[in-house]
């Protein structure tokens, strides 16, 4: 799983991936704040801030891993519950926001019934991206929104070039180093699954929604992905 050729299929994809989140997540956290210098942090309080919802807003966060984005849904006064299919990440779970164990293809959401969905570094982590934003299309009502937080590369060739040595050398190193070094090399060989910018635009806009955006942060390591239901 430490290499390209052997990334999971999509028929085991769910599978495996379920199975490293459970290993990595005690110290999940830590690695993840080591790895970007703690910036994670503030890209997740402007992805909550882009939703541009009222307070009060029920907002779902898909993928929650250990309740990051539900805190910070909740530190803006919106009602936040997370949804993740790995054990382990909702056990290791440092959250007060309600937590169910789920696959994001098929929420326990009824039509129409969030007003938000935010969702952290996990579109690569799905068998189907497209099927995943139609889901957010179906549970968001009319003039909801979504923040979807994911890696990206930085424009400029030399941050470009500085990036990649970083995340598909160090980030594998230090990984191993701190937790599980075959889920840190699967991460950054992952990117493979994702497509270019203008391609997830297309992918959100066609699953119903509009003013669809990509906004890079972080010199252009991540990328805030935005939208509003039509």
């Amino acid at each position: 799983m430490t290499r390209r050729s052997h990334l999971p299929d999509s028929a085991s994809k769910a599978a495996t991936v379920r199975r490293m989140f459970d290993d990595i997540a005690p110290r999940y956290d830590l690695v993840n704040r080591i790895m970007t210098f703690g910036l994670d942090v503030g890209w997740r309080r402007r992805a909550v801030r882009s939703l541009g919802l009222p307070r009060d807003s029920v907002v779902v966060d898909v993928a929650c891993g250990t309740g990051d984005f539900c805190r910070e849904a909740q530190r803006a006064g919106f009602v936040a519950f997370g949804i993740d299919f790995s054990f382990g990440m909702l056990a290791a779970a440092k959250t007060t926001a309600p937590l169910i164990q789920a696959d994001a293809l098929h929420l326990p959401v009824s039509t129409g019934s969030c007003d938000g969905i935010t969702c952290g570094f996990a579109l690569r982590n799905v068998s189907d991206i497209g099927a995943l934003f139609a889901e957010f299309a179906r549970v968001v009502r009319p003039g909801g929104a979504i923040a979807v937080l994911e890696v990206a590369e930085p424009e400029s060739r030399p941050l470009r070039a500085g990036h990649r040595i970083y995340f598909h050398k160090v980030v594998p190193l230090v990984g191993g180093l701190l937790s599980d070094r075959d889920a840190y090399s699967y991460l950054p060989e992952s990117t493979v699954y994702l497509p270019p910018r203008p391609q997830l635009v297309e992918l959100v806009s066609a699953a119903g929604f509009v003013d669809v955006r990509s906004d890079l942060v972080g010199l252009g390591a991540a990328q805030i992905i935005t939208g509003t239901r039509a």
